[in-house]
């Protein structure tokens, strides 16, 4: 009878998130669909990207090309902050862009890292977007975007002729993250998944929805509407800044949210042990530091992933049906994320088990959050005691 009770919870559940959220597993926001038809990036556009960078120099030189290799019909130029570094990542910034020729277009500014109260990487954004704020001519847009990704030649443009044509102003792109290595063809796809789950896109992009979200990787604002939403201080202190952004920005006006095939990762996760540092350094944060709700979170993950196959395999009908029906839409669910990786939907099944993986990234991530150590980053531990 409790395991037939389980099973149907599990099966309504999966319906719910099948039905009623906003379709989030059939990945349709996606920016090939997010310029209009005839529309295109306005003659003269003034861009400027911020990129706040901290120990990049691995990356940072490609990273940096292939911004500044945008094709792009206007005025674009880059901002490089360069977060406390130890490794000569400012040198190396100057280094590719003078070998493009494009000294000119890059400025490297130093910060000295967090004050109190503030996450290092918004505190290095908040230098750049001051730095941008005193110039005596204003960008249309400024373009947020992390220094260890690389851009197809095209992105910027579409970005911005997309942005103009629907008077957005946040424009958000959920970059490609790499998917080579065993972790993270078992992990990455997952990882997509669930942040969709947990933030629709479709209900981002919809202004009568109150959910609110952007990827931190690419963000694309207008910066009178930034400025004023408050700008930066107002999340200073937010470990998922892209989200708490998004929420900013939604109530000054559209935003729009979604996948891309042409801005890639450069970082790699070839280890278990590198997922769990990616999830556990934001986990809890997402709980809101929350003992109860990391509870519920525990107990729903339990009830929703974990418990389908358990009853499949020990249980008897007709419980064994129902949760045999749960885990089948479970897995027809996460197919297509796993499609847009290029990956077999046969893993689709062991899903599960990768939920309760993440699972235990969450309880992972609570407990050094109680320990002082939560939100660690290249050495800072950031997330509020």
């Amino acid at each position: 009878m409790v395991s037939t009770l389980i099973a149907s919870i599990a099966l309504a559940a999966w319906l719910y998130l099948l039905m009623f959220n906003k379709g989030f597993w059939r990945l349709t926001e996606h920016d090939e669909r997010f310029v209009p038809e005839g529309a295109t990036a306005p003659e003269g556009a003034h861009v400027i990207a911020i990129v706040p960078a901290r120990d990049e120099a691995e990356v940072i030189d490609a990273s940096l090309a292939s911004l500044l290799k945008q094709d792009f019909p206007g005025r674009f130029e880059v901002v490089l902050v360069d977060d406390d570094s130890t490794d000569g990542t400012g040198d190396v910034a100057r280094a590719a862009a003078a070998k493009l020729g494009a000294a000119d277009r890059l400025t490297v500014l130093k910060s000295g890292g967090p004050t109190d109260g503030w996450t290092g990487k918004i505190a290095a954004m908040h230098r750049g977007f001051d730095y941008v704020r005193s110039l005596p001519k204003q960008p249309d847009f400024v373009l947020f975007c992390d220094a260890d990704i690389a851009f197809e030649s095209h992105v910027l443009a579409r970005l911005v002729a997309g942005a103009s044509a629907r008077g957005a102003v946040l424009s958000s792109l959920m970059v490609k993250l790499r998917c080579e290595s065993p972790a993270e063809k078992w992990f990455i796809p997952a990882f997509i998944f669930f942040f969709q789950k947990l933030y629709p896109f479709r209900a981002v992009n919809d202004p009568e929805c109150h959910i609110a979200g952007a990827a931190g990787g690419v963000m694309l604002v207008r910066p009178e509407a930034l400025a004023r939403a408050g700008a930066l201080p107002a999340i200073r202190d937010a470990l998922i800044d892209d989200c708490a952004l998004g929420a900013l920005m939604k109530k000054q006006g559209p935003i729009w949210l979604g996948l891309t095939d042409d801005v890639r990762s450069l970082r790699p996760y070839p280890h278990f042990a590198d997922i769990e540092r990616m999830v556990t350094r934001s986990a809890y944060a997402q709980l809101d530091y929350s003992p109860l709700k990391l509870a519920g979170a525990v107990v729903g993950m339990c009830l929703v992933y974990l418990a389908p196959p358990l009853i499949v395999v020990l249980a008897e009908s007709p419980a064994r049906d129902i949760a045999l029906v749960a885990w089948l839409i479970m897995a027809q669910a996460y197919m297509p994320s796993l499609r847009f990786y290029g990956l077999s939907r046969a893993r689709a099944f062991a899903l599960p088990l990768i939920a309760a993986c993440y699972t235990w990234f969450t309880a992972v991530s609570a407990w050094r959050h109680m320990r002082g150590r939560g939100g660690e980053w290249k050495g800072r531990y950031q997330a509020p005691a």
